[in-house]
């Protein structure tokens, strides 16, 4: 048997952090996810999806992620259920949340609302359950691959050489 989910969309806010009474941090939020087609009108549709993270992964979330920001979530999804102060019982699903991204860069301004596609997946960090924190966290893309031709703190595309050939050893080849 197999629950698994994968997504990627926008959250429709900020993270909401929260404590149990045993102290394990857990944070919810919501992904707006786009439809893969459209309705009659033009206008896409989206759907709403809760989200919840437990422990160091709730408090990466809280303080990396923001309204509007891009971010794919792996998990798996849940059903729950209460009853309310009316004594109706509620059912609520949502997705547990093991493993998240971060397409966008946290310092970008204004959300990041289609702003900067070109470099949502190279710089922006990661976090999983099993703990930390990586790929790349220094927010600088001069070591992807540049070789000979990257300069320190040079942030430009390292392939912007078009159509010139790119010096790489038999060692730096994963195969």
């Amino acid at each position: 048997m197999l629950n698994r989910v994968i997504l990627i969309g926008r959250l429709t806010r900020d993270p909401e952090l929260r404590y149990t009474p045993a102290g394990v941090a857990v944070t919810q939020f919501t992904l707006a996810v786009d439809r893969p087609f459209s309705g009659n009108r033009e206008e896409r549709e989206a759907d709403f999806i809760p989200v919840v993270t437990w422990r160091q992964l709730a408090e990466t979330c809280a303080n990396y992620l923001r309204k509007g920001r891009l971010a794919a979530v792996e998990g798996r999804i849940q059903v729950r259920n209460y009853e309310n102060n009316e004594g109706r019982r509620v059912y609520v699903t949502e997705v547990i949340a093991d493993n998240v991204r971060f397409l966008e860069s946290p310092n970008r301004e204004g959300g990041g609302q289609g702003q900067g596609r070109d470099d949502a997946y190279g710089s922006a960090p990661a976090a999983s359950a099993g703990g930390g924190y990586g790929g790349g966290s220094s927010g600088n893309r001069s070591n992807a691959g540049a070789g000979s031709r990257s300069s320190g703190g040079n942030t430009s595309d390292p392939f912007a050489d078009d159509g010139r050939p790119i010096d790489i050893s038999d060692d730096d080849l994963p195969f």
